[in-house]
């Protein structure tokens, strides 16, 4: 059957009347319109494009393209006039040439009311920059907060240091120019353009009643009782002060109780989390419907290209696709199809079938994956133009032996890396058993029984008939191209050709994911394991870990590829105890 005939002309990413503006695509985890959570939304109606781009890369998309003429309009004017306004209602920082709604309150539910947040002092020694967090809403710092900050901010701990971060920002908020603690600190004076309301200090004493059985000397209670006063001065509009709803923000699940028990609003600080929940997270594959090939008979178009076979494809399930997403087709009497999305352009996508790892031919380093999800994470291991892979999954998925067997292969059989480097969070499952002796990979022995584990099935499995001796030999040799290293001294390092496995990526924070991550250099592969339903760093959750955050953020780029596993392989034991316990 002879090919299709190739195409006359690539497909443009903008439409003619885009020009210079930012193109659609998924770098960097720009997202598509239909992939907002339902609480991300858009506000309707044409918006004006911002010389910043912030909202292009918070929306997923460019609302409305404005001629190359008329982005002179967008500069403001250096000494225009402005009319008198209320300190809640800013205007955004860049004129815009459509009006625009009332930008929304992240994660917020708005009842139409500009509100005043009380942050407490662990919500500033937990995010430095959460100041800046709060979109078109007004913050208000209680002095008790201050004596707080001012106590943590000694030691070489992560909450001194975010504590005298928080102090920088607060001075360099204070002495901006034109600064006005009485009026409030503009919070887009640093620069911060998503920041357009304005901080507030307690200068003055406030007025309130807090029941007796609350000690009044406690900072958590005078932070309460600043609450309370600030509601009772803000409930009701008066002359030059609107009516404000005020919101305590605090990390502390007890004070939020105590506040609530009061009559008073409280909150989390969400902006450190990735998802509300974990079953939100991206699962890297994607199930077509029983009568995907009716729809697209008509439109479908296929070709062959070595032992690949491609199919592009269009229609309404392309906007939901992302870049190196999996897809199956699976229904009773038909053949199956398991493919990856290798390019979406305007309104088709390019499937690109996949290499069958289930097959002992292609067994890699004598490993044969045993179903659907390890076959989509083998495929990612070994494809060179993926730099960045990120697994999750239950315990006895397979997710540190397919790392390590395709590491190996990479590094002994085909050459493409030199050395596989592993490391992983050093964080107990209960009480911590005191200094470890040794070298840096002596110490880091213990916590790598995992790697001994699937070392001994992978060199067992290739020794053969070699023997005693042969499988000696094989051990050394495959001891002696993994590097074993801890995370603590990794700040400043560069890998290059090098294949990383982070493992027990879980334990990790968005902060020490980055830094590890950043370690890549030229020809660096860094595979990400864990499970977020098992995580044994305190104040860490499924939506707040560097996992999450990891695979939220690398979802649709080219070059980097996630895949949840479903279902465990170690025994029959396992697999109950991960469902029943």
């Amino acid at each position: 059957m002879p090919l299709p005939p190739a195409p006359t002309k690539r497909a443009a990413f903008l439409s003619p009347d885009a020009l210079d503006a930012p193109a659609r695509t998924s770098h960097k985890g720009a997202r598509r319109a239909n992939d907002r959570r339902p609480d991300d939304r858009a506000p309707a109606g044409p918006q004006a494009l911002e010389l910043f781009d912030r909202h292009a890369t918070d929306a997923g998309g460019i609302q409305e393209i404005v001629p190359p003429g008329a982005l002179q309009a967008l500069v403001p004017a250096p000494a225009a006039p402005k009319a008198k306004r209320r300190s809640a209602d800013v205007l955004p920082a860049v004129p815009s040439l459509a009006p625009q709604p009332a930008p929304r309150a992240k994660r917020g539910k708005s009842n139409g009311l500009t509100k005043l947040f009380v942050l407490d002092t662990n919500v500033l020694l937990h995010d430095p920059t959460c100041l800046f967090r709060f979109e078109e809403h007004d913050i208000f710092l209680p002095m008790i907060v201050l004596e707080e900050l001012d106590g943590h901010k000694k030691g070489t701990t992560e909450v001194a240091r975010n504590g005298r971060q928080s102090s920088r920002t607060l001075d360099a908020l204070a002495a901006a120019q034109g600064a006005d603690i009485g009026k409030g600190l503009k919070l887009d004076s640093t620069g911060h353009k998503e920041a357009g309301g304005k901080l507030f200090f307690q200068t003055s004493p406030l007025e309130y009643t807090l029941p007796t059985s609350l000690p009044q000397g406690k900072a958590d209670n005078q932070i309460l009782g600043v609450v309370q006063a600030l509601r009772d001065r803000y409930a009701a509009d008066a002359p030059g002060q609107p009516k404000l709803d005020v919101v305590l923000v605090s990390k502390d699940i007890n004070m939020r109780v105590k506040a609530r028990a009061l009559g008073l609003a409280a909150d989390d600080y969400q902006n450190d989390k990735t998802l509300e929940d974990g079953d939100l997270l991206y699962s890297g594959s994607l199930a077509l419907p029983p009568d995907f090939w009716t729809r697209q008979s008509k439109t479908v178009e296929s070709w062959q290209s070595g032992s690949s076979t491609f199919y592009r494809i269009s229609g309404p399930i392309v906007p939901s696709l992302y870049i190196n997403q999996f897809v199956f087709f699976e229904a009773p009497g038909e053949p199956s199809m398991y493919a990856r999305v290798t390019e979406i352009r305007e309104n088709t996508a390019v499937l690109k079938t996949l290499k069958d790892y289930s097959s002992g031919k292609n067994a890699v380093w004598g490993v044969t994956t045993r179903n659907r999800e390890q076959n989509f994470a083998m495929n990612l291991l070994m494809d060179p133009d993926v730099d960045f892979v990120t697994l999750t999954g239950t315990a006895g998925t397979g997710k540190t032996l397919m790392a390590l067997a395709s590491g190996l292969t990479q590094v002994l059989d085909d050459r493409r890396y030199t050395e596989i480097i592993m490391t992983r969070a050093t964080v107990s499952v209960g009480e911590d058993i005191g200094f470890l002796p040794g070298t840096e990979e002596e110490k880091m022995g213990p916590w790598m029984g995992a790697l001994d584990d699937n070392l001994e099935f992978l060199a067992k499995g290739d020794g053969g008939g070699a023997g005693e001796w042969g499988r000696a030999a094989t051990n050394e040799l495959i001891r002696s191209r993994i590097k074993i290293k801890s995370m603590n001294f990794m700040r400043g390092r560069t890998f290059m050709n090098k294949y990383v496995i982070i493992d027990e990526a879980q334990n990790l924070t968005p902060k020490q994911m980055k830094t590890l991550i950043t370690r890549a250099g030229p020809g660096t592969k860094i595979i990400c394991m864990g499970n977020i339903a098992q995580i044994d760093t305190p104040y860490l959750t499924e939506g707040s870990s560097g996992l999450t955050y990891a695979v939220d953020r690398f979802k649709g780029w080219p070059h980097g590829g996630h895949i949840t596993l479903a279902r465990g392989e170690r025994s029959r034991l396992a697999d109950f105890a991960s469902d029943a316990l």
